[in-house]
C-alpha cells in the first residue's frame, strides 16, 4: 500500500517502489474508488498539450491535389506533424467525424520513430529529435506521451455517434487499453477485435508463433450504434417450405440445449405445453433429466411468436419446434474475432502495394479488406460520413473509402494525415494510381479505377494572434477568420458563407459574426469599429453580432443598441461554447 493506493508495475513482476521501476516510471494505481490510472514519465505535462498547440495554416497545393478545385471539403490529404495537422482541422471538423481508423508505431523498438512533440518540459525537451529504439528505457512513456495529446483531439473530432478503431500488437495493447479508458472513459469502450494477420504460423518463431494483432474499438458517447454484420445462410439447411407463403425454413427445437439447459439453470422456464391432442409436454433432456424452454410462457403464448410454433408428433411423442425462415439479408452482431480469411493478411496487403506500385515501397502495410470492413461497420454509404486516418502511412485508409464507394455507390468521404516525407510520393500517389485505374490489377473495379478526387495541403505558419501587432507573417483573410469563428463559437466554419466585402465570417447558433481584417499593417492601423461600418452590418436575423475588428470608436450604449459583442484583435480571441 501507498497512500491509500495499491502499486502495479506493467510487466516487470516488482512488489516494491524501487529505483527500478523509478527509473522506468510506468505503474498502475487503483485508488479507492476502485478505478485504475496509468502514470508515466511526462503525464502532467501532456495532458493539456494539446490545449496549447497553435492552429496552424492549411496551405493548398493545387499541382500535388486530383481535382479540379482545391478545397478542405474535398477528399483531404495533409503532410504535416499529425498533432497540429488535428489541431488545424478543427475548426472545419470538429465533431463531424464519423469513423476514426489509426494504426500508430506498435513501439517494438524497431520501428525507429522519433519523439517530437514541443512539450514545455526539460525532460521532455531532452527527448525531442531522438529515436526510440529497444534500448530506451523509456520507450513506453514517450509512446504515452505521443499518444496522449492525439488521442484527445481525435475525440474532439469525433462525432457523437462515432466510433475511433486503432490497431496494436502487445507491446502496448495493455498500455493502450489503459489510455484509452482515461481520454474516452471505460463506458465507452466497444470491443477488443482479436485480427489473425497471417495466414500461416511463422516456423522461425521462437517459442509462440504470434498470429495476431489487437484493434481497439471506442465509441464518442452511447449515441454510438453497433452495425449488424451480413452472413451467408446455407439454403440447403431450410429443407422445410411454408405453404401458406412459399418461404423456406428449419426447424429449432423450442427446448433449449447446451449450456444453462438444466431444470435448476433456469426454473422459470421449466412448465407444460400443451401438444395439439392435449398432451403436456415438459422440456425433457435426451439423457431423460428435466431441461427448460428457450422462452419464459408468456413470450410463447404471445399471438405473433404462435406463427413461428410448430408441433411435430413422432416415435417418442410431440416435439415443438420454432421456424427459422430463409433470409437473404440475415445479419448478426459483429464478431470479436476476424480471420484472415475475412478481412485480409500480411501478405495480401504486402502484394497490394506491389501491384499499385510494381515494388515493395512501404513496410508493413495494413490490407484493404481490413479497413473495408471497419468503415462498412461504422458508415452509411447512403450518408456523407467522413472517415479519418491520422498515422495515413501507405494510404490504405482512402483505398478502402474509395472501393467501397465504387461497390455500394456510396458517398464517405476521407481525411488523411501522414507526417513523413513520403506523403506526396506514397501516400498521395497511391490514391492517384487508384483513383485513375492500376493496369496490372486483378480487381475490375481497380484495373478502371476507383474514380474520385482530392486535395492536397500542407501545413503552412502557425497562426500568431501577436503578429497582428507587428505585421511579421499575417495570416491570410479565410485562414484569420476560420481561427476566430471557430474559437468564438466551438461551431463549424463553413467557407462558401465568407463575404468578405461585407466583413462578414459565418452565422453560428448564437451569433452572425464578422471580422475587419486584411494582411496589411496600414489597414490594420486606420480600421475601427465605427458606427456607420456598425449600421451597415446589415439585418439582426434575432442573433447577436459578434464584430473581430483591431478598435472600436463606439461606447456600450451604442454596442448594445446595436445588439453587437465586440472582440478586439488580437487580444480577445476568446472561446465562448467549448
Amino acid at each position: 500500500m501507498c497512500g491509500g493506493k495499491d502499486v502495479f508495475d506493467i510487466g516487470l513482476g516488482i512488489a516494491d517502489n524501487g529505483p527500478f521501476r523509478k527509473l522506468l516510471g510506468l505503474s498502475i494505481l487503483r485508488t479507492g474508488t476502485g478505478m485504475a490510472t496509468l502514470n508515466f514519465k511526462g503525464k502532467a505535462f501532456v495532458q493539456n498539450h494539446h490545449l496549447l498547440v497553435k492552429y496552424h495554416q492549411l496551405v493548398p497545393r493545387k499541382e500535388k491535389s486530383l481535382t479540379e478545385k482545391v478545397s478542405l471539403q474535398d477528399n483531404l490529404i495533409i503532410h504535416g506533424d499529425n498533432l497540429k495537422a488535428l489541431k488545424a482541422l478543427l475548426p472545419t471538423y470538429a465533431g463531424k467525424i464519423k469513423c476514426i481508423y489509426i494504426d500508430p508505431p506498435y513501439n517494438t523498438g524497431n520501428e525507429r520513430w522519433v519523439y517530437n512533440d514541443n512539450v514545455n518540459s526539460p525532460m521532455m525537451q531532452d527527448w525531442l529529435g531522438k529515436v526510440v529504439d529497444k534500448e530506451d528505457l523509456t520507450r513506453h512513456d514517450k509512446w504515452l506521451c505521443m499518444m496522449t495529446p492525439r488521442l484527445k483531439l481525435l475525440r474532439d473530432l469525433l462525432r457523437e455517434d462515432g466510433v475511433i478503431f486503432l490497431t496494436i500488437d502487445d507491446n502496448e495493447i495493455h498500455h493502450l487499453r489503459m489510455l484509452m479508458d482515461t481520454v474516452f472513459g471505460p463506458d465507452n469502450f466497444v470491443a477488443q477485435i482479436t485480427w489473425q494477420k497471417v495466414y500461416s504460423p511463422r516456423m522461425d518463431a521462437k517459442g509462440y508463433s504470434i498470429d495476431h494483432d489487437h484493434i481497439l474499438a471506442y465509441r464518442r458517447s452511447d449515441e454510438y450504434r453497433v452495425k449488424k454484420v451480413a452472413f451467408e445462410q446455407n439454403l440447403a439447411q431450410f429443407t422445410e417450405l411454408d405453404k401458406a407463403t412459399g418461404q423456406r425454413y428449419r426447424r429449432r427445437s423450442l427446448r433449449k440445449e447446451g449450456k444453462n439447459s438444466r431444470r435448476q439453470d433456469r426454473p422459470n422456464l421449466f412448465y407444460p405445453l400443451k401438444a395439439p391432442d392435449g398432451t403436456e409436454v415438459f422440456p425433457i433432456r435426451s439423457d431423460g433429466s428435466e431441461g427448460c424452454w428457450r422462452w419464459a410462457l408468456y413470450r410463447y403464448e404471445d399471438a405473433k411468436t404462435q406463427k413461428l410454433i410448430e408441433w411435430v408428433e413422432g416415435r417418442e411423442g410431440w416435439q415443438v419446434y420454432v421456424k427459422q425462415y430463409y433470409n437473404e439479408d440475415a445479419s448478426r452482431p459483429p464478431s470479436t474475432l476476424w480471420l484472415h480469411s475475412q478481412v485480409g493478411h500480411n501478405h495480401e496487403a504486402n502484394e497490394e502495394i506491389k501491384t499499385i506500385f510494381g515494388e515493395t515501397v512501404f513496410p508493413n502495410p495494413k490490407p484493404v479488406r481490413l479497413i473495408k470492413h471497419i468503415i462498412s461497420l461504422t458508415t452509411d454509404p447512403e450518408e456523407e460520413d467522413i472517415v479519418l486516418d491520422s498515422f495515413a502511412g501507405s494510404g490504405t485508409t482512402a483505398n478502402a473509402v474509395l472501393a467501397l464507394n465504387e461497390e455500394e455507390g456510396g458517398n464517405t468521404r476521407f481525411i488523411l494525415v501522414e507526417c513523413e516525407d513520403y506523403a506526396n510520393e506514397i501516400t498521395a500517389e497511391r490514391v492517384r494510381r487508384v483513383i485513375n485505374g492500376v493496369p496490372k490489377a486483378k480487381d475490375k473495379n481497380l484495373k478502371k479505377g476507383l474514380g474520385g478526387s482530392f486535395s492536397y495541403f500542407e501545413l503552412g505558419p502557425p497562426i500568431e494572434m501577436e503578429s497582428i501587432l507587428t505585421g511579421d507573417k499575417l495570416p491570410t483573410y479565410k485562414e484569420l477568420a476560420r481561427y476566430v469563428f471557430y474559437t468564438s463559437t466551438g461551431e463549424e466554419f463553413v467557407e462558401k458563407a465568407v463575404n468578405e466585402k461585407k466583413y462578414f465570417i459565418g452565422e453560428s447558433s448564437k451569433y452572425l459574426v464578422y471580422l475587419f481584417y486584411k494582411p496589411d499593417m496600414d489597414y490594420l492601423k486606420a480600421t475601427a469599429l465605427t458606427l456607420d461600418r456598425a449600421k451597415a452590418l446589415g439585418p439582426y436575423k434575432n442573433k447577436r453580432r459578434l464584430v473581430f475588428a483591431p478598435t472600436k470608436y463606439l461606447d456600450q450604449e451604442h454596442l448594445d443598441e446595436l445588439r453587437i459583442d465586440f472582440a478586439q484583435l488580437p487580444f480577445e480571441i476568446y472561446q465562448l461554447v467549448k
